[in-house]
């Protein structure tokens, strides 16, 4: 216990209270943390009456919100379309995930060159089939950051919808059937309940990914125009590297931690309660057979 308990401390719990000892400082990057002086809750205040901190806040909720959104049902509907045996399933399972396997970078990288005006290829189809092009990276920045994670990470909820699946009780699904269940009423009444203490577990991981999602935003936008993708991560970064602020970066990274932390709460508070209408109804699933 006790060596568990010192690895925990060392590895979790110490860099955590550095940052937040480190938000109630007047820290710059050329002085040691001990070197700083103490400014209590200063730091917090001015940020919560900071407009642009506000601002990239709401950019950081309204792209999580939509990403999360977007890629549960995208993924969730694929998983129940593709939970079947067919032919090749395996191969088209495998290519699925492979977007999961490239570097952040690479990606901003990749659909930068896509999204480019003149040489890109989304403007240059579009002007093909008698569309004019979009500015994707200017009006349209905060949309084409949101298609880039749903490319990316929706792999990552069909994968885990699919395992999730994959591991019901053939027995309530047969007993549904039996009864004269359609399909669609299987999948709303029987598949998605029981899925669901995995399905909020995976969306809580995707929305606490997305309030941290960094490198394809800056390569794809830089957090601009002005500050509409400059998410909080984004700006985080800045305040720390470009502003030297490292007291005032690590009071927003608290605001991060907390508002995180209020999220996984509740969907943990959600995920007992769904969990015991899930065991309800296995109970009535078995007094029926």
């Amino acid at each position: 216990m006790a060596p568990a308990a010192v690895i925990i401390v060392i590895t979790l719990l110490y860099p955590l209270g550095y940052m937040v000892y480190g938000s109630f400082r007047d820290w710059d990057p050329s002085q040691t943390i001990g070197e700083t002086d103490w400014v209590g809750l200063r730091n917090y205040v001015v940020l919560y009456g900071d407009p642009a901190f506000r601002e990239s806040l709401w950019v950081t909720l309204k792209f999580a919100f939509w990403v999360v959104t977007i890629e549960m049902l995208l993924g969730v509907g694929l998983a129940l379309l593709l939970d079947r045996k067919l032919r090749g399933m395996s191969v088209l399972r495998t290519l699925f995930i492979l977007p999961m396997m490239i570097a952040p970078v690479v990606v901003g990288l990749m659909w930068r060159y896509m999204y480019h005006p003149t040489v890109g290829t989304i403007n240059r189809w579009l002007k093909e089939v008698g569309f004019s092009g979009v500015d994707w990276l200017g009006q349209n920045a905060l949309l084409s950051v949101i298609i880039a994670d749903v490319w990316q990470w929706t792999p990552f909820i069909f994968i885990l919808a699919l395992a999730a699946l994959q591991s019901l009780p053939s027995s309530a699904i047969e007993a549904a059937r039996m009864d004269g269940a359609t399909n669609w009423q299987t999948i709303w009444h029987i598949k998605l309940p029981l899925m669901m203490p995995v399905l909020i577990v995976t969306c809580l991981l995707r929305l606490i990914d997305a309030f941290k999602v960094l490198e394809v935003i800056l390569v794809l936008t830089e957090g601009g125009p002005g500050l509409s993708t400059e998410i909080l991560a984004l700006r985080i970064s800045r305040t720390a590297t470009e502003f030297r602020e490292l007291g005032t970066a690590a009071a927003m990274s608290g605001y991060l931690m907390l508002l995180l932390m209020t999220l996984t709460a509740a969907m943990f508070i959600y995920t007992k309660l769904v969990e015991r209408r899930a065991q309800r109804l296995a109970r009535l699933v078995a007094e029926t057979e």
